[in-house]
């Protein structure tokens, strides 16, 4: 059965070689990334800015995902909530979403929609209107989106904090919606400023995916994007982060129902890809302690054990900063966060000395890698991965080959990256202390919080 599993990874791995992808720079500047894929006459368009939280300054935080929000707003060819129209109108779907790397605007639509999507985009790149009137109001919306998300979610608060912590310089240590006080300060001016700053097409990336011919594709960003001029942008400082000398505890107390664990490492992210194997290793790690019923922490702690009715392992390699690998669950009725660490402690600790079998590893590679296959069968997450890598510095070849340099990761490198890299010295752990729920009386203030941020 194995072998046949194995046999259709090979399969799918091989028809989704066959779509071709051109990479180009124009004059100007701006990158354009297609991947042809003719399964269906549709065709998703995403343009990337490499300006995310991670470029921010203290005092405005979460400006960048508010100049998302603003992007909606208009320019003085295309009113304020035109955009959304026209492409409701001819049958698509659009957003956009900031991360701490990057902020990205999409849509998806027939093939033959795709020069009205450069045409909108390539309009509010170079002539975005940010009138104090508008500004006013989509704060508000903002500030709602926070309250909603962050602060009446508890664990969002003590992932919030934790990495408040964890992170001791790096810009990384902010959240991406922004601090309050921050949005509660923000002025159109700083809307303008970033969007000056930043918003130049040598700063973004055009990713095509789809029914689509590359050369008309390039054709179309040389029409529309083209002519647009370059941009001086800013120095770009290291921003390294200090090496951690000491595990870091804090704890949380917010309303909630049950108590919650986070515990945070840190960790390498892909620099030399073709070279680097321990982000690979790591990622394997992830999966041979959570993913499935047969992976360690949900089979160890949540059914044999009962001490967690939850527990999950997380690492992202493709990032522009400093990686992290992450833990949390949410312990059992009766027990305790102490009494629940102790057991991942302990889940940990078997790894890092006796390794894993050259079974679990087999089985955890295939779903990692099956899980990375199905990603591709969707037009939107082909473009997703390219937009990400390339955000992070990494070739497309990157992503490409990744399936081949996760299927070399051995039983030896995995054991050798948890012993190295889950050491308490890199370690930051966050408890949530759950305080009584009150009703809440308020409900949504401010209409229109939109977009997947």
């Amino acid at each position: 059965m194995r072998s046949l599993w194995a046999i259709g990874l090979a399969v799918l791995l091989t028809g989704g070689a066959q779509a071709t992808l051109t990479d180009v720079t124009l004059e100007n500047g701006m990158r354009v990334i297609v991947k042809e894929d003719r399964r269906a006459p549709v065709m998703v368009s995403q343009v990337w800015y490499r300006a995310g939280s991670i470029d921010e300054f203290n005092g405005t935080t979460g400006v960048a995902h508010v100049l998302e929000h603003m992007m909606f707003k208009g320019t003085k060819a295309v009113p304020p909530g035109e955009f959304s129209k026209r492409i409701a109108a001819a049958g698509g779907r659009e957003n956009a979403f900031t991360s701490r790397d990057y902020t990205a605007y999409f849509q998806q639509m027939q093939k033959d929609r795709l020069e009205l999507s450069m045409q909108l985009e390539a309009d509010r790149m170079a002539h975005l209107v940010i009138s104090d009137e508008l500004f006013a109001k989509e704060i508000q919306v903002v500030m709602e989106e926070r309250r909603l998300r962050t602060d009446d979610q508890a664990q969002s608060v003590v992932y919030e904090r934790l990495m408040a912590t964890a992170y001791q310089t790096h810009p990384y240590r902010r959240p991406i919606i922004g601090w309050m006080d921050d949005l509660q300060n923000m002025t159109a001016q700083d809307a303008r400023d970033w969007y000056a700053r930043w918003y130049g097409p040598n700063n973004a990336t055009l990713v095509v995916a789809g029914d689509v011919q590359a050369d008309a594709v390039v054709a179309l960003a040389k029409q529309y994007f083209g002519a647009l001029p370059a941009r001086a942008l800013p120095e770009r400082k290291p921003q390294a982060e200090p090496e951690q000398i000491g595990t870091k505890r804090i704890v949380v107390k917010a309303p909630a129902q049950l108590p919650y664990l986070l515990m945070a490492w840190h960790a390498p992210t892909l620099r030399d890809w073709a070279r680097d194997s321990e982000p690979y290793a790591l990622q394997i790690l992830a999966g041979v302690l959570s993913g499935n019923d047969s992976a360690r922490l949900q089979k160890r702690l949540v059914k044999t054990q009962q001490i967690a009715v939850n527990a999950s392992a997380g690492y992202d390699a493709v990032t522009r900063g400093p990686g992290m690998f992450m833990i949390d669950a949410t312990p059992a009725q009766g027990k305790s966060v102490a009494e629940l660490e102790k057991a991942i402690r302990t889940e940990i600790a078997r790894v890092q000395r006796e390794g894993i079998s050259e079974a679990e590893l087999t089985r955890v590679k295939a779903q990692v890698i099956a899980a990375d296959v199905y990603q591709r069968d969707s037009l939107f997450y082909q473009a997703m991965q390219l937009g990400d890598y390339v955000i992070a510095g990494l070739p497309p070849e990157a992503l490409e080959r990744r399936v081949e340099k996760l299927r070399a990761v051995t039983v030896a490198e995995v054991q050798a990256a948890a012993k190295k890299w889950l050491q308490d010295e890199r370690l930051s752990v966050a408890e949530l202390d759950p305080q009584p729920l009150q009703a809440k009386l308020r409900a949504a203030a401010v209409p229109g919080v939109r977009h997947a941020n």
